[in-house]
């Protein structure tokens, strides 16, 4: 081998393994399944909504969780009465926020009967085109100062939000 390929077989190895350590830097499980853009361990982005069908409280000092779900989605209604549980066993450290991007009527009537949390819709979908969310629903859990530190499927096997992650994520 020369030396300008000897040099360049370096290079190379050296460029992979640095992209390699920044993802495992962004992403600690790089082997979860993600259907969004990853922002674990970054600033949430802003949470926008056309208007909201219940208002979430004060966000000040608490952690906040995001759901992007739809009416239509049979693992987003089978996950509503485990949110439900976390807001009431919860409330003095969390926030939870569904947001759907169907319209206010959609969400109204579904919401109204078996949702207990805050709830907004968004036809525009800004916070989940934000994320990239390409599969709901899709989980972010916020703490009180902006840093997104869960995120993803919330029934992924293996990788599952339960009441007991959720418990040790909001000590």
């Amino acid at each position: 081998m020369n030396k300008k390929t000897i040099f360049f077989t370096l290079s190379l190895i050296l460029v992979l393994f640095s992209a390699q350590a920044a993802d495992l830097t962004n992403n600690p499980n790089p082997d979860k399944k993600m259907w969004a853009k990853s922002i674990i361990g970054q600033k949430a982005p802003a949470i926008e909504v056309e208007g909201w069908v219940t208002e979430p409280g004060d966000l000040k000092g608490k952690y906040v969780l995001v759901d992007i779900w739809a009416t239509w989605c049979g693992p987003c209604r089978k996950g509503i009465p485990e949110l439900n549980e976390w807001q009431e066993k919860f409330s003095d450290k969390l926030v939870i926020i569904g947001i759907s991007n169907e319209p206010k009527e959609k969400v109204e009537s579904y919401a109204k009967e078996n949702i207990k949390y805050a709830n907004g819709f968004d036809t525009q979908s800004r916070v989940k085109n934000e994320l990239k969310v390409t599969g709901i629903p899709h989980i972010i859990l916020i703490n009180p100062e902006g840093i997104v530190i869960w995120e993803g499927f919330p029934k992924l096997p293996g990788e599952e939000l339960t009441t007991e992650v959720l418990k040790n994520l909001i000590k």
